[in-house]
């Protein structure tokens, strides 16, 4: 059995779903934010220590301005209303990503989050929300000065007290990382779905990770 610290999520597909049920992109992103609850709790009953989720990456600026807004309004609402249950189902919540670039609204809900749960212990729970792997790679390098060893370098990224994801599960059909944590993801097992995000559910999770049991992980060797 392969020791399971981390698994990441690509949460692709809830503007299609959406649209698919004759409804908004926006109805698809709000659908998602129930399925990620559901993962969630999944992942504390299977004592996963660490799950992050790709919530909102760099290049998503190009979307329009109505879905951004809802999405940010989303946040600013699930953890105005969750945050005691958050902290007594004891999640821990990081930001990654250029935080200090959002606006001041979600910005101070979020840094407000990180407060309330940084003594929580019994999951971590990563947001990846304004990044952008490369931009991350770049900025590490930058403070890595004259010691530019890998282990130096990653002192410097956002995931620098974090071990790297074992799993990456991307839904939506689409096979590709995305400028999602490239760096990180040298060995990740990579799980690919054809199904949208907010069809996505614990069943699905727990099929991936009996997968993962069954992989011979060499990280380079035999």
């Amino acid at each position: 059995m392969n020791k399971l610290n981390h698994i990441a999520f690509i949460m692709d597909g809830n503007g299609r779903w959406g649209k698919n049920k004759g409804r908004t992109r926006n109805f698809g992103h709000l659908k998602g934010v129930e399925t990620v609850k559901k993962i969630v709790k999944s992942c504390i009953k299977l004592n996963v220590p660490i799950i992050t989720f790709y919530v909102f990456s760099s290049e998503n600026w190009k979307r329009p301005k109505n879905e951004i807004n809802y999405l940010f309004n989303l946040i600013k609402i699930y953890f105005s209303k969750e945050i005691k249950s958050i902290i007594n189902q004891g999640i821990k919540i990081n930001i990654l990503g250029e935080i200090n670039r959002l606006p001041k609204g979600i910005k101070l809900i979020l840094k407000k989050t990180i407060n309330s749960t940084k003594r929580n212990k019994k999951i971590i729970i990563n947001l990846a929300i304004n990044y952008g792997s490369k931009l991350e790679i770049i900025n590490a390098i930058k403070k890595t000065k004259k010691n530019k060893s890998i282990k130096n370098l990653e002192k410097n990224l956002y995931t620098k007290n974090l071990p790297h994801p074992d799993i990456l599960i991307r839904t939506g059909g689409r096979q590709r990382l995305s400028n999602f944590m490239l760096w990180q993801m040298a060995y990740t097992e990579l799980f690919f779905l054809k199904k949208l995000w907010p069809d996505f559910n614990p069943s699905d999770l727990i099929k991936i990770i009996k997968k993962y049991d069954k992989i011979k992980r060499n990280f380079g060797g035999v």
